[in-house]
């Protein structure tokens, strides 16, 4: 019923899909994303950072990978997570639109300045790794009674 229903076709639509084809030929897959709601390629693995007045926190969205391969580091208040993930591709198979991330990837956050290096911890459960970073206790703001 529904399947007729198909108010743009032949519209100008069809002529983007293939300037955007065209566009993909030309300068290969690059940092394009594939759709309006996709991230940027290279952007993996998504990621969410919080802060509190105590932490900050930075979660990982990154299900099948083995968190014993991860490389987390903290340098000058920047926090790197390296690693790679290996999708189960098929030979011989043509792919018309390929959204699970394959390959070595490296992601690096900004940290604010008070941050404390030496207390970091790290769990990774049902393809989440959550990372938290404790705020130094010098600079935490603290209230002072007037007496």
């Amino acid at each position: 019923m529904f399947a007729t229903l198909r108010p743009f076709e032949g519209s100008f639509f069809d002529d983007f899909r293939s300037l955007e084809r065209e566009m993909g030929q030309l300068f290969g897959s690059g940092s394009w994303p594939n759709g309006i709601r996709s991230p940027a390629r290279g952007a993996y693995p998504p990621i969410n950072v919080g802060s509190t007045p105590n932490q900050v926190d930075v979660y990982l969205f990154a299900a099948g990978l083995d968190p014993k391969s991860l490389d987390i580091s903290i340098q000058h208040n920047l926090l790197t997570i390296a690693g790679e993930r290996k999708a189960d591709t098929r030979e011989g198979v043509n792919y018309y639109r390929k959204e699970c991330f394959n390959g070595t990837f490296r992601r690096t956050i900004t940290l604010p300045e008070d941050v404390d290096p030496d207390k970091v911890d790290a769990s990774y459960k049902d393809g989440v790794l959550h990372i938290t970073i404790q705020r130094r206790e010098v600079v935490k703001p603290r209230q002072i009674e007037i007496k």
